[in-house]
């Protein structure tokens, strides 16, 4: 089986780490001891950041700053296949565990860091998923003209993530070949920008500045919200001129003859008055009759709906999978596609005496590193773990 060693917190490496266990690989995630990672001490709208991102893995609260620590690691990663650092810039190195020192220890050894900005002249400047998405643009196309918007999750960690882990299924197959692993270098930044690769190569053929996609910059005259009378908002796309006419007919719209309207063209130019005409007939609607319409000539909607309201959605049902986290049971998303694996998140440590006992140490060595904090064990000194759940 592929070893996995995730060495992350909060969202990019964790997401990593959670895409090889979902994919049925083993994953320990290191953590500190007593504290662990981060996101097991957010709370409000974070609080299910850590079960989420850290199912079906290992915990091993372990030391890396104490010397002892450090070499229990080394030990660790002499029969790993795969590392995964999302900590700040030259955390590693200082800790005497970049990819040079464990490379030369395992030559077959897969590096994958995850930075805010990959190597270059900012590879050093500290970021978030926030400020990159501000820097490479995913602000500006996601909000409205002077009001920048952030996107409705942590999708560059996330993007991130899973771009270092296709780099990393492929370094595997490279490896197979060649014997040797390598290093991936991935950064928000990067990962950010390639999102944008449209609109980049868009500026450079009209050169003429994009408006961000929530004003005028969509391809489409209908391809907006509409209300309706039971106060719900349905999302109407009518994306080519056949289905115009049948949306034309179906509600009535008075319009179906007029010339200038049979291309998309010409209803973009009136694409306000044609809003305003669809939003009369949409408010004297309830919500299922408008939906009954468009489904029934297979016209693309979608009703606004919350991320929870998914946990009593039809299509959703086939991808949610269960996990408990201290007691409460979870319906969480499952990779798309299928993953192989869903265990529960881990507790802090829950699987120290175990790695250790694989890796040789006697249960007096290991009762004496748990006394000097080089190590700990599940209830071992362990505070805070359910502060998620307050």
């Amino acid at each position: 089986m592929v070893r996995v060693i995730e060495i992350g917190h909060i969202v990019a490496g964790p997401s990593a780490g959670l895409l090889f266990s979902e994919l049925g690989y083993e994953v320990i995630k290191i953590e500190k001891p007593g504290e662990g990672d981060i996101a097991r001490r957010l709370t409000e709208s974070s609080a299910g950041a850590f079960p989420f991102y850290n199912r079906n893995k290992k915990s091993m609260a372990l030391d890396l700053g104490n010397p002892e620590g450090r070499e229990i690691f080394l030990k660790l990663i002499r029969d790993s296949d795969i590392v995964i650092d999302n900590l700040g810039y030259g955390a590693m190195q200082r800790m005497h565990l970049s990819y040079q020192e464990l490379s030369s220890l395992n030559g077959k050894l897969i590096y994958l860091s995850i930075k805010g900005y990959g190597a270059g002249p900012m590879e050093k400047r500290k970021s978030l998923d926030y400020p990159i998405e501000i820097h490479s643009g995913v602000a500006y196309m996601t909000g409205l003209t002077n009001k920048p918007m952030r996107v409705g999750g942590s999708m560059i960690d996330m993007g991130a993530a899973m771009f270092g882990v296709i780099q990393a299924l492929n370094a595997l197959l490279e490896r197979q070949k060649t014997g040797k692993g390598r290093f991936i270098d991935i950064g928000l930044f990067e990962t950010a920008m390639f999102f944008m690769g449209q609109h980049i190569a868009t500026y450079q053929l009209n050169r003429r500045a994009l408006k961000p996609l929530n004003e005028e910059g969509f391809a489409w005259a209908i391809y907006d919200f509409f209300d309706t009378s039971d106060g719900k908002k349905v999302f109407i796309a009518v994306t080519t001129d056949s289905q115009w006419k049948i949306f034309c007919r179906e509600m009535r719209l008075g319009l179906c003859d007029s010339p200038d309207l049979e291309k998309n063209e010409g209803r973009f130019i009136r694409r306000e008055e044609l809003h305003s005409l669809i939003q009369e007939k949409t408010i004297m609607m309830k919500r299922e009759e408008l939906i009954n319409i468009l489904q029934t000539n297979n016209i693309a909607y979608s009703e606004l709906k919350t991320p929870w309201d998914l946990l009593s959605d039809e299509q959703a049902e086939r991808n949610l999978v269960s996990e408990t986290y201290f007691g409460k049971e979870l319906m969480v998303p499952a990779i798309p596609g299928g993953g192989t694996n869903c265990g529960n998140p881990p507790i802090l440590g829950q699987d120290t005496l175990e790695i250790m006992k694989e890796l040789g140490y006697s249960d007096q060595e290991i009762a004496q590193l748990i006394d000097s904090k080089t190590i700990s064990s599940a209830g071992s000194n362990v505070t805070d773990q359910v502060s998620t759940l307050h």
